[in-house]
């Protein structure tokens, strides 16, 4: 993919000041972009991972919570828990809230988004059809990679997505297949709780979801965003 997350600034002139020193980027630690009180994922968004789950396409967007403590950026880890049996990646568009948000009508959706950033909704699948429901599964500390950036300049409803297993591609698709896009997803969320600045809202995950272990390296990477590297490793 081409371009850059910081091209942007070159068109701001004078409106801002900017220090003229650099940093090798493996010099510095980029942390999550932002800070959310809530993160409101998607499940089965795309027709080919419910195929994949073989379960049935949801009449409505299918959302569940992390929470804030989920949390990682850029090149941290992803921490397997003591008691973990299979642990997937599942990569996806990440929407950033920019503005309060309640009861968004559709047509005036994307005008709550500050920008867009890649997701990784780290699963624990033995936890998940065992409890029933996707809280403890889905919640793990280290469970939410978000980054690098936030990209405002983007057309969220034609983005090409791939995830890297250990530099392997595994997944492959297109935000134009989503089921639910983005501004319905703005308006149907908001009309269920109240959206924040800084809220991160994820779109589901195509097809080709699959295990990580210790030692892996997980790349989530979409078009004129960006890429979303972390390490995983086993609790101590």
């Amino acid at each position: 993919f081409q371009g850059s997350p910081f091209a942007h600034f070159k068109r701001l002139g004078s409106s801002l000041t900017l220090d003229r020193s650099t940093y090798k980027l493996e010099e510095v630690r980029l942390l999550a972009p932002c800070l959310p009180s809530k993160i409101v994922c998607l499940g089965l968004n795309y027709r080919s991972h419910a195929e994949e789950t073989k379960l049935p396409v949801p009449p409505v967007p299918l959302i569940f919570l992390k929470p804030p403590t989920a949390i990682i950026g850029p090149g941290d880890k992803i921490i397997l828990p003591r008691l973990y049996r299979h642990v997937d990646y599942e990569g996806e568009l990440g929407v950033v809230i920019g503005k309060k948000a309640k009861d968004v009508p559709e047509d005036k959706a994307k005008e709550y988004v500050i920008g867009y950033t890649c997701f990784n909704d780290v699963s624990e699948r033995h936890a998940q059809k065992e409890d029933g429901q996707w809280t403890r599964a889905k919640g793990y500390d280290t469970f939410a990679p978000i980054g690098p950036c936030i990209e405002t300049e983007v057309n969220p409803d034609d983005l090409k997505l791939e995830t890297y297993l250990n530099g392997e591609l595994r997944q492959s698709a297109c935000t134009s297949d989503l089921i639910f896009g983005v501004s319905k997803l703005v308006s149907f969320i908001s009309g269920v709780m109240t959206l924040l600045p800084g809220d991160v809202i994820t779109t589901g995950t195509p097809s080709g979801i699959g295990r990580v272990n210790p030692g892996d390296v997980v790349e989530v990477r979409i078009e004129r965003i960006g890429t979303l590297r972390n390490f995983v490793v086993a609790q101590s």
